[in-house]
């Protein structure tokens, strides 16, 4: 998981601890040359004047010109560095390029790289302590930041939902070929687990194989599937499956809607009709990690055209950049509710900001 990414990270606090390294043999060079200097002049003086002279020279030239161990203690190790703007542009350009390699979508990088600025130019920075250690882990707090901006707590709010209504119903969008089929069979898993009913709705009716495929799922999970002929009214189907879990007192209706239909305008009026008539109380996007940023666009567009109220990302384990994962939040002001690990139902894990950062980072 996200190993491009990670490598890349590397590589680049390798570059800063690099550029640091030269920066100290410059500071030893400066330190011989003073050193030499004040060894010079102090000769001067024993040449010039008597022993007793010399030795008052020596001790007004110690007070007067601090000898260079001392010196370097004076404006260096008792104090401290400060980052510029100058040793920032020499490194951001490359963590920018890294970033966008990895999938980070463009204006996620600008803000990034912007953050970074302000964080650190005009920061103080102890000797001893790494520029590579004090980038990095700005880096990871500021990706924290943008991925907690929408932070959303999936299971408290259905929790406190079903006190005021039964069912809830929750549709998932997206293209097809992205896993929505096998989210869904893993949200009902994992609905279930936490002790809730569950009814299944086949609203994809453009493909008769999405029915298809459902209905071996819910035939594993032992839930209900209510569907209709492939081509039939998707917002009917709903519908239907809504009354039956009123009729059966059920938690949840699980609705998948399709991904692919004849042109663009099609998919959303469907879409728009199924909200529109079905009323849902969540509305969640699904694609998949590894399609960078054509799952970001993707999202983008259908938040834009029929509204999202959240992000499911799967085939998170195959994602080798991790971009996707940084970037979908931040574009479209909504929140990452879940990330699909694996092909078993139980792999299904709750967004949680530290989890991922632990493994771009650790």
């Amino acid at each position: 998981m996200f190993k491009f990414l990670k490598e890349k990270l590397k590589s680049f606090k390798k570059k800063i601890e690099e550029i640091e390294k030269k920066e100290e043999v410059k500071k030893e060079e400066v330190e011989r040359f003073e050193e030499k200097k004040v060894k010079k002049e102090v000769e001067e003086v024993k040449e010039k004047e008597g022993e007793k002279r010399k030795l008052e020279e020596v001790k007004v030239e110690k007070e007067r010109k601090v000898g260079f161990k001392e010196k370097v203690s004076a404006l260096i190790l008792k104090r401290e560095v400060v980052i510029d703007e100058k040793k920032l542009d020499s490194i951001l350009p490359e963590l920018e390029i890294i970033l966008l390699e990895s999938d980070v979508a463009f204006e996620v990088v600008e803000e990034i790289s912007s953050m970074l600025k302000d964080r650190l130019i005009g920061r103080r920075k102890k000797v001893g302590e790494k520029l590579a250690d004090i980038v990095i882990q700005e880096l990871k707090l500021i990706i924290k930041d943008i991925l907690d901006r929408n932070k959303f707590d999936f299971d408290e709010y259905v929790d406190n939902l079903l006190k005021e209504k039964r069912p809830i119903n929750i549709i998932f969008v997206g293209v097809n070929g992205t896993g929505k089929t096998t989210t869904i069979a893993k949200m009902a898993k994992r609905l279930m687990n936490r002790g809730y009913s569950v009814v299944i709705a086949a609203g994809d009716t453009f493909r008769a194989g999405a029915i298809e495929q459902l209905e071996e799922h819910a035939n594993r999970l032992g839930v209900r599937l209510i569907k209709h002929k492939p081509g039939a009214d998707p917002a009917a189907v709903i519908y239907d499956a809504i009354v039956h879990a009123e009729s059966k007192n059920i938690d949840f209706v699980l609705a998948d809607t399709a991904g692919r239909m004849h042109t663009k305008k099609n998919l959303i009026d469907q879409l728009e009709k199924i909200k529109r008539v079905t009323e849902p109380d969540l509305t969640i996007f699904v694609d998949e990690s590894i399609a960078g940023n054509d799952a970001v666009e993707r999202a983008r567009m259908f938040n834009e055209a029929v509204g999202i109220d959240g992000t499911i990302l799967t085939k998170l384990d195959a994602d080798p950049k991790g971009g996707t994962a940084i970037s979908i939040s931040y574009v479209t002001g909504k929140p990452i509710l879940f990330f699909g690990v694996g092909q078993e139902y139980d792999d299904l894990v709750k967004f949680d900001s530290d989890w991922l950062l632990e493994r771009i980072f650790g």
